[in-house]
């Protein structure tokens, strides 16, 4: 099997891949003052709740926006599963391009979301990733990354209203039954829920008239991207865990270019 890390702010996605499908995947808090044993461990006992066992993982791919932790988890992963991780960055040689002012500066997820996106779509694409942040990444039918958009993420939003204010109660995020709340509860889920849907919608109507691309898709992905996703106009498509195919995809990529 091959093991790939989507390593975010708040949480590390770990999915696991056989025959270039995914298998499983497990969520764990992004830690890095953990250290390499707390995670070796982690994944051994993953790895055995899964059925699957550590002795079986062959490879290990990391994309990671958090610096820290990539060198955590590659000494983890040498330590208990044996093998060498490869850290997907700009650096890395893949089929895709970086057509932006500072290239060195995108993340490993947008990176390996263009590569992605170019494997399974084959058109001009519009990834909505919605984790700590909410991402846009625009992304050409030949697997260029022209650029994008970051705004705060629904439950760093969520987070920072009710920090700020002594009297708002923090609430469940779900969509509300209606969009006029009754209660401060209600106004507190409706004004968060929608207007990170409609925060979503007017931001593609904007990218879609200036990039002027006839058959543009719009591609959510990410931890949020099936609770959101179906209540957007401009989503046409869902796939939660874009990132870890695209991290599949460089592996099985500098696999074959290196033999």
């Amino acid at each position: 099997m091959d093991l790939v890390f989507d390593v975010g702010n708040t949480e590390t996605v770990i999915g696991w891949f056989q025959d270039s499908e995914l298998r499983g995947h497990w969520r764990v808090s992004t830690d890095s003052r953990r250290t390499a044993d707390e995670y070796g461990l982690i994944l051994v006992q993953l790895l055995s709740a899964s059925g699957a066992g550590s002795t079986t993982v062959r490879a290990a791919t990391i994309g990671s926006v958090v610096p820290a932790m990539t060198a955590v988890l590659r000494e983890a992963c040498r330590r208990y599963l044996s093998v060498s991780a490869v850290d997907v960055n700009a650096r890395t040689p893949l089929p895709i391009q970086l057509d932006v002012d500072e290239p060195m500066t995108v993340g490993a997820d947008r990176i390996v979301n263009t590569l992605a996106a170019r494997r399974m779509f084959g058109t001009d694409t519009v990834v909505v990733d919605l984790g700590t942040a909410t991402t846009f990444d625009c992304i050409t039918r030949d697997g260029v990354f022209i650029g994008g958009v970051i705004s705060p993420g629904v439950k760093t939003a969520a987070s920072s209203l009710t920090d700020r204010t002594a009297k708002l109660p923090r609430v469940e995020l779900v969509p509300p039954q209606r969009v006029i709340g009754r209660r401060t509860d209600a106004c507190i889920q409706s004004g968060i829920f929608y207007g990170a849907v409609d925060a979503i919608d007017g931001t593609v109507t904007r990218i879609r008239e200036e990039w002027g691309s006839d058959d543009l898709l719009v591609v959510a992905t990410g931890g949020l991207a099936e609770l959101i996703g179906p209540h957007c106009r401009t989503v046409q498509r869902i796939e939660p865990y874009l990132t870890l195919y695209g991290l599949e995809f460089a592996r099985e990529h500098l696999a074959g270019a290196a033999g």
